[in-house]
């Protein structure tokens, strides 16, 4: 009878303890949603308010494209049209980003969130990359037939050396900007901000929340 007292004493508290590890995990889980999501949210001002600045200045550069067109300069026509369209294609990623955080649910699969925040951090780093390709574009707008037929060698020595520079530098970010380089100073100082940190630090929580979870299972197969 003590043997089988023991057993059942055993069972019972491996039952209980497996239900405490149960709810410990869920309350981990809620805790690090609720973290994520509070963090998400905390980015929903700052790329509501970019999108609407950026609307208004895509406004201003087709309404100059529209009124200049039939006189401006082809350099200025070719440079604001080119601003135009990378403006367009940054402004419709931010546009799925504030529709991708609006999605992220406390109630979803921790899966299912941090398959969220991996385009959500992705499409940050396209979003850099694409607003630098605009870099050789304000080199280049203001070129005009008087430039051409007036400039002196020295001035359109120093303008091409301006355009080949932010060329390259524009080139280079395009090439560099990736998340491997993310402990690059660089790096740092371009995604220093609200746009970047509660993305990261939300992937780190899931991350963590994980790597507590697998934890906790190794630990239970040991047990078994």
């Amino acid at each position: 009878m003590e043997d089988l007292d023991l057993i059942n004493l055993w069972k019972s508290y491996d039952k209980k303890l497996e239900e405490n590890l149960r709810l410990n995990r869920k309350n981990a889980e809620d805790i690090t949603k609720i973290k994520v999501t509070y963090l998400l949210s905390s980015m929903k001002p700052i790329k509501i308010f970019t999108i609407l600045v950026g609307i208004i200045w895509i406004g201003i550069i087709d309404t100059l494209i529209i009124n200049l067109f039939s006189f401006a300069s082809i350099f200025f026509l070719v440079s604001a049209i080119a601003l135009s369209l990378l403006n367009k294609l940054a402004l419709g990623i931010y546009i799925f980003q504030l529709i991708l955080i609006s999605r992220v649910r406390i109630s979803e699969p921790v899966l299912s969130a941090q398959e969220k925040l991996a385009s959500l951090k992705s499409s940050t780093l396209w979003i850099a990359r694409i607003l630098f390709l605009q870099l050789p574009l304000w080199t280049t707008f203001y070129w005009n037939k008087s430039m051409m037929n007036n400039g002196n060698t020295f001035l359109w020595t120093i303008q091409i050396l301006v355009t080949l520079v932010a060329s390259y530098c524009s080139v280079w970010l395009f090439r560099n900007i990736r998340y491997e380089n993310k402990n690059k100073k660089w790096f740092s100082l371009i995604f220093a901000g609200g746009e970047w940190s509660p993305v990261i630090r939300s992937i780190e929580f899931l991350n963590e929340l994980g790597q507590f979870k697998k934890e906790e299972d190794s630990a239970y197969l040991e047990r078994l």
